[in-house]
């Protein structure tokens, strides 16, 4: 079999000249050639340590026998981002990323990749860049940050912040908690997006097995990303290519596992758009069927107890497959070459769980802990519910089991607001009451970009009166961190004439969680029948009018023109 990268110097003169003039030797120009593509960049805590992994996997390919290339695209932090207008640049940057790989191992082709990130949108990027490209592939993702003091984490920053709004704690205290969140470089230390999409890339089998979420600086990590360059000049030579491991059946198995981890809803944004570059369909009902009886065994911030740190001392991903083993199917490959029921079963040989069990022991803890074992769940059915109905007719996502109980069937007065500004200042000044159903409207991708509702929310959670009495609902998204009754992904969304454009005041609300609806059922206060609100709606969307486009130039433009709706996976079509 020949290399891209051979039959590409024989069509290119040019090719060898330029790769000895930034220092290749002359034997270098036959060895297979490795694309190492990393978000290293002095932009957040999760890339600002990448580099080292970098290195790690180009000494990795040099000891394969291989010659490995450094590409750079650095991504930005949601947290950074949060409370001003740069959230709107968050979800169009993994679509943008994504185009740069595809440039980059378009442009030079190579004969395979290492992928290295570790947040929110380099992550599903990579991932869906890997699945654009399909050359033989392995990722690396760079860990979790440890916790503060007293196990601080950066999703209580939320909390706090608007506790200080309130007048609750002292700014000398509210900067005490800014100082201390993020010890470390990695990856936010709960299960937000950043860890739940690591955990998806090694459960979809991209991934060496127990390499997702380690903590960011340990011995480990580095081990891992030498390995990773050793498989990819393995994967090169046997031509082991991703669309042979990114299967409908291995993207259930991540929708499984996900489910057991109490996994961020951004999920549902990312694994459809992860799943049309490998050329697969995800509907957004696959996550509801696989949701429902699902076991939530993962005790994890924000959800449980724990620091996400203590995900890998408990035995990481392997060790949750373990537990839902039954429902998986074992037989799909994986970048070893193994399939996935080969690899679990050559883990429990391999002193693996023994290594990991002896962190918690230093800590005082089992591995029961903090992942329960299969017939001891946190919860009975799975964590996130597709909602449908007259207000969501393509579908809309909660997190139920961040959700009171209280909000599970309610019937509430609708508040609809036309930005994410004005509703946190309505919550924050006492305007909101309970039994509210707050509404953030032309937030989703055509809109603005669909940026996080993270502050709102916050302010609702923390909120003991309102936590348990409204709703949030959004064409938006949320962070990761986020908990309480949200409602997010609302589709069609409304800039494109959905009908959470046309929700008024004091329309009623319906929430049906067990029944999985989400429906407008009166107007002022008062109850109508189906077919009275079917033609209420019709009369509003004959007198509604679309909002000029809120970009007329750049990339929000871009994105904004060229975006799907949020349930399909909002990618740019």
């Amino acid at each position: 079999m020949e290399l891209d990268s051979q039959r590409i110097r024989r069509i290119a003169p040019e090719m060898d000249p330029l790769r000895l003039g930034m220092g290749w030797q002359t034997e270098d120009l036959s060895k297979p050639q490795i694309l190492i593509e990393s978000t290293f960049g002095d932009s957040h805590p999760g890339s600002a340590h990448l580099f080292g992994l970098v290195e790690q996997a180009v000494d990795g390919v040099a000891e394969a026998g291989g010659k490995a290339a450094r590409y750079f695209t650095t991504d930005i932090c949601d947290g950074q981002a949060q409370g001003h207008d740069g959230i709107n640049y968050s979800l169009p940057s993994r679509d943008l990323i994504c185009a740069m790989i595809e440039v980059h191992g378009k442009a030079t082709p190579f004969d395979a990749g290492v992928f290295i990130s570790s947040c929110d949108k380099g992550v599903p990027a990579q991932l869906m860049g890997i699945g654009r490209l399909n050359i033989p592939s392995v990722m690396v993702t760079g860990g979790v940050m440890a916790a503060g003091p007293d196990q601080l984490t950066l999703e209580q920053i939320g909390t706090y912040s608007a506790a200080f709004q309130r007048g609750q704690i002292r700014s000398e205290q509210f900067d005490w908690y800014k100082q201390h969140a993020c010890p470390s470089c990695g990856a936010c230390s709960f299960m937000g997006t950043a860890s739940t999409m690591q955990i998806m890339a090694e459960a979809l089998g991209l991934m060496l097995p127990g390499s997702a979420l380690l903590p960011a600086l340990c011995d480990d990590l580095q081990t891992q990303a030498r390995a990773a360059g050793q498989t990819a000049v393995r994967l090169a030579l046997n031509g082991l290519r991703p669309r042979d491991i990114v299967t409908a059946a291995s993207i259930k198995n991540a929708i499984r596992v996900h489910a057991a981890i109490s996994g961020s809803t951004n999920a549902l944004l990312h694994l459809p758009a992860i799943a049309h570059e490998f050329g697969i369909e995800l509907d957004a009902r696959t996550f509801d069927e696989l949701h429902r009886g699902a076991h939530y065994l993962l005790d994890i911030r924000p959800s449980g107890r724990f620091p996400a740190e203590y995900f890998y001392y408990a035995g990481g991903v392997p060790a949750v497959m373990e537990a839902i083993r039954s429902q998986l199917d074992l037989n799909v490959l994986t970048v070893t070459g193994q399939t996935l029921g080969e690899n679990l079963d050559r883990l429990k040989g391999s002193g693996y769980y023994e290594h990991c069990h002896s962190f918690l022991t230093a800590l005082g803890l089992k591995p029961d802990d903090i992942i329960r074992p299969f017939d001891q769940p946190l919860g009975r059915d799975g964590t996130i519910a597709i909602l449908y109905g007259n207000l969501a007719p393509e579908g809309a996502v909660i997190k139920h089991a961040a959700a009171p109980r209280s909000m599970f069937q309610a019937t509430l007065k609708a508040r609809p607001f036309d930005s994410e500004e004005a509703c946190c200042q309505a919550i924050l000044s006492g305007v909101i009451k309970p039994g509210d159903a707050v509404f953030i409207r032309y937030e989703g991708p055509k809109g603005s970009g669909m940026p996080e509702m993270f502050y709102t929310g916050e302010a609702i959670a923390s909120d003991p009166v309102l936590a348990g009495s409204i709703a949030l609902i959004t064409d938006g998204r949320f962070s990761g961190a986020s908990r309480g009754p949200m409602i997010g992904h609302v589709s069609p969304e409304a800039a494109a004439g959905g009908p959470i454009a046309l929700v008024e005041d004091d329309d009623l609300i319906r929430l049906d969680i067990p029944a999985r609806r989400l429906d407008i059922v009166g107007v002022k206060g008062e109850e109508k029948t189906a077919a009275e609100m079917a033609e209420i709606l019709k009369r509003r969307r004959e007198a509604w009018q679309p909002k000029p486009g809120r970009y007329t130039s750049g990339v929000l433009k871009l994105y904004s023109d060229q975006a799907c709706s949020p349930m399909k996976g909002g990618y740019m079509i």
